[in-house]
């Protein structure tokens, strides 16, 4: 496949943010195509000899075979494991497989189940889709996907604020870590400002 010209500036944007070590938010509408974007960020990196570790995937259970079929078409010499089940791996046998696969795609439920083995592995990379599911910093979701340490973070997702600003800082801060400050400190200095008193300063800022 050819990229069209907004994919083409969004693989250059995740690569140029990437290799500064930044967090990147992939916020394209539904259909503009942020899954292969991902899927030619990857190969890019495999061609180019940037591959240092694989890309860990969560995503919904709804799109894991969309991303299994996307990644055949598309980029086939690029090998995936998917981390689902009841006989899924774990252990030794869950590191060789990751470290022999370019991209482990599991769920927001098994990362979340998970955590503790998904941490213990290196990724260079971890990618949530449909990322509005950890905008509440609570959940255990949430928490599980902060705490697998990585190189880069990107989170793809349509919506990236559907009701409250709050939402937006979680998804970021999921990104890079602590760009917005703490919730409660974000609360007072950019929510509360914007959404109450509609100040057009805090909004700029």
């Amino acid at each position: 496949a050819e990229l069209r010209p907004h994919q083409q500036r969004g693989l250059d944007w995740l690569a140029f943010m990437s290799r500064l070590g930044l967090g990147a938010v992939l916020a394209d509408d539904m259909g503009l195509g942020k899954t292969i974007q991902v899927l030619a960020l990857l190969a890019h990196e495999r061609e180019s000899g940037l591959r240092k570790a694989p890309t860990l995937l969560v995503c919904p259970m709804s799109v894991v075979g969309n991303w299994q079929r996307e990644a055949e078409r598309f980029v086939p010499d690029l090998r995936v494991h998917v981390h689902h089940g009841a006989q899924r791996l774990s252990g030794q046998a869950l590191a060789a497989a990751a470290a022999d696969h370019d991209l482990v795609v599991t769920t927001y439920a098994i990362a979340a189940r998970d955590v503790a083995q998904l941490a213990t592995l290196t990724w260079q990379r971890v990618v949530l889709d449909e990322a509005q599911h950890v905008k509440n910093t609570a959940t255990a979701q949430s928490r599980a996907t902060r705490a697998v340490p990585a190189a880069h973070r990107i989170a793809l997702t349509g919506t990236p604020v559907e009701n409250r600003l709050e939402e937006l800082r979680a998804i970021l801060d999921f990104a890079n870590p602590s760009l917005l400050g703490s919730a409660a400190s974000f609360r007072a200095r950019f929510a509360v400002p914007i959404e109450r008193d509609h100040d057009a300063v805090a909004a700029a800022r």
